[in-house]
């Protein structure tokens, strides 16, 4: 009986615990597409806050998205000087709800709120669906304190 214990306490051991969701900043960490996002994060002092309650509504560009921006964009938006732009730019991309997919394609044709206050256009053309101008490219990643849609492009705030 005492063997029987020990071996399923071995495999306890040696199985990680997938039922344990990660959070928001956790989830982008160990997915390795989202390099520059979870950089850009850090640089703007919001790592605590994605890792907080939410629930949060991430639409989370790839590293292939931030490519895109023009040759040094992302490098001079990681400057300390301008980490209050960086933040605008983060937490457009942030809804302070938690919406799923289901959720998101009753949204055709309305726009959703920020966290950073600006409106986001969401398009719906069959299974493509776009936030602004960038397309999701998977949803519903689900984090302890949210969900993911990873998009194709860095969405701007309109400017004010």
């Amino acid at each position: 009986m005492n063997k029987f214990f020990a071996s399923v306490a071995l495999f306890a051991l040696a199985v990680p615990a997938f039922a344990a969701e990660k959070d928001i900043v956790d989830t982008a960490v160990g997915a390795g597409d989202f390099k520059t996002l979870v950089a850009a994060v850090k640089a703007a002092g919001l790592v605590d806050t994605l890792k907080g309650d939410g629930p949060f509504t991430v639409l989370a560009p790839t590293d292939e998205a931030f490519a895109k921006l023009p040759e040094g964009t992302v490098e001079s938006l990681l400057k300390p000087e301008n980490k209050a732009k960086l933040i605008q730019i983060l937490t457009y991309h942030v809804i302070p709800s938690k919406a799923m997919a289901a959720d998101v394609v009753k949204l055709d044709g309305k726009s959703v709120k920020s966290v950073q206050g600006g409106e986001i256009k969401v398009t719906v053309d069959g299974d493509d669906v776009k936030v602004n101008d960038a397309k999701v490219v998977k949803t519903d990643v689900k984090c302890s304190n949210g969900v993911i849609h990873v998009i194709d492009t860095v969405i701007m705030p309109p400017k004010k």
